[in-house]
């Protein structure tokens, strides 16, 4: 199993677009996507993280390159990020 966590600075007026973009986004990821296994929303008061679960590390860095995140969720959150957002691949043990 490996995770894919993206952070992303999001304003707290922003917050609401930025989670209806995820949930647009959740179930065609759910359903095309090689390898993924669950995603979920994480909001804090200083963020705003995305957590995917996959089969593989390969599936989620193969997912960064998809146009379904390139094109479609990339596009969609840009107006709302405040920098650059955090992405992290991780494996478990």
């Amino acid at each position: 199993m490996a995770y894919l966590q993206i952070t992303l600075n999001v304003g707290a007026d922003d917050r609401a677009a930025a989670a209806g973009v995820y949930q647009r986004y959740k179930q065609p990821f759910l359903d095309t996507v090689a390898g993924a296994k669950s995603k979920e929303l994480l909001v804090r008061d200083e963020d705003v993280q995305v957590l995917h679960g996959f089969a593989t590390a390969a599936d989620a860095k193969a997912y960064l390159s998809s146009e379904l995140f390139t094109q479609d969720v990339v596009a969609a959150l840009q107006p709302y990020l405040n920098g650059a957002p955090d992405v992290r691949i991780y494996e478990t043990a």
